[in-house]
């Protein structure tokens, strides 16, 4: 975790399976980072925490963004809004799924650096297609011509002959509102020329100006995709997340948009997550399609890999599941696991990675067990 930001920051880490770093909260200064180690199988999510002031006995809120039961050391995911990095370092058919993700809410500009510890599979992958990169806020944000490769320097990664594709119709006024009005942290106590217009019109607003999801903030199901919109036709992108995914086109935004939003690699990278990167967020699935952030186990794009003349391929389960997403459930029928909201299961050494019109997901006895069927 490196942190590029002006400010101390607070990185936390939430681990929902596998063995998670020793240290699960910690402050880290403008200019360090700081290394922690997981074990292979790990999932989990990564986030920031901001102007936080600690007591010795936790309890209450500590930190304006990202707090967690207002101790240090987490036990557990934070409060929203956090703009969050999230992984499953081997969900199956050894492969590493992850993701930016505004789906609680944004707070820090945030990129993901992959790092393929020498393994020549992954080596072998264009970090154009897998280093994506999140910068929402005004203080953090480079011009439209932002061109880091200059000088033959690299960035996040990447150098000019695999330079990443960034987002430049945004400017310095655009991003400082493209928070809606109400989903503010902290909207402005004073009005503009003598009234509120709406939805800001001439309202400055804070440098810092952290965003909740319409989810987190209003906890409605057309906008968190539960209840009667638990299902992908019905649960489409609301007003915050058109927003959000026009300033970070490569962050996953909301519920049903893990589809456009996921990166898949070959298990057994180390993963730099670097808060306030800079420069402009990154467009790699709007430049190079979906296709091209899914590699194969020979770091090749375009999906998963065509595992039909292996006799020792792993099944692989193509779920549009329809239970409401917090549930977590075994299905005994392949031994999947639903690891989470974004719909991914895990059994029989496969994950899904995709969605499949056509399956259906139902309850079979009111316990945890989930019965597969066409």
């Amino acid at each position: 975790m490196s942190n590029w930001c002006s400010d101390t920051i607070w990185p936390a880490v939430d681990s929902q399976g596998g063995t998670g770093p020793e240290n699960t909260g910690f402050e880290l200064a403008s200019g360090e980072n700081q290394t922690e180690y997981v074990s292979s199988d790990w999932q989990g999510r990564v986030w920031g925490r901001t102007n936080c002031t600690f007591s010795g006995h936790g309890g209450g809120v500590a930190c304006t963004t990202g707090d967690c039961g207002g101790i240090e050391a987490c036990q557990g995911p934070g409060a929203p809004p956090a703009t969050l990095a999230e992984f499953t370092l081997n969900g199956g058919q050894q492969q590493t799924f992850y993701d930016l993700s505004l789906v609680d809410g944004y707070n820090l500009p945030m990129a993901i650096v992959m790092m393929p510890n020498g393994h020549s599979s992954l080596e072998s992958i264009d970090q154009s297609t897998s280093n994506p990169s999140c910068v929402a806020s005004v203080g953090n944000l480079a011009a439209p011509n932002f061109n880091p490769y200059t000088n033959n320097q690299q960035f996040l990664g990447t150098t000019s002959h695999n330079a990443l594709p960034f987002e430049t119709d945004e400017t310095a006024s655009s991003i400082s509102q493209w928070c809606p009005w109400d989903l503010q942290v902290t909207a402005p106590s004073k009005p503009g020329n003598g009234a509120y217009p709406y939805p800001d019109g001439n309202v400055d607003r804070p440098a810092f100006d952290p965003c909740y999801s319409a989810c987190a903030k209003y906890n409605e199901e057309k906008y968190c995709c539960t209840g009667s919109f638990d299902d992908r036709g019905k649960c489409t992108a609301n007003y915050y997340a058109d927003a959000a995914k026009n300033v970070c086109p490569d962050a996953y935004s909301y519920a049903y948009d893990d589809q456009d939003s996921t990166f898949v690699q070959p298990a057994g990278a180390g993963f730099q997550i670097i808060f306030c990167p800079g420069g402009r967020s990154t467009t790699i699935i709007a430049s190079k399609g979906t296709s091209a952030i899914e590699h194969g186990d020979d770091g090749s794009s375009g999906g998963q890999d065509d595992d039909s003349g292996s006799d020792n391929a792993a099944p692989r389960l193509l779920i549009d599941w329809t239970v409401p997403v917090q549930l977590l459930g075994g299905c005994f029928a392949r031994w999947c696991v639903l690891l989470g909201k974004e719909g991914r299961w895990e059994g029989g050494g496969g994950i899904v990675g995709g969605l499949q019109e056509g399956l259906v997901v139902g309850r079979e006895d009111g316990g945890d067990d989930y019965d597969v069927s066409c």
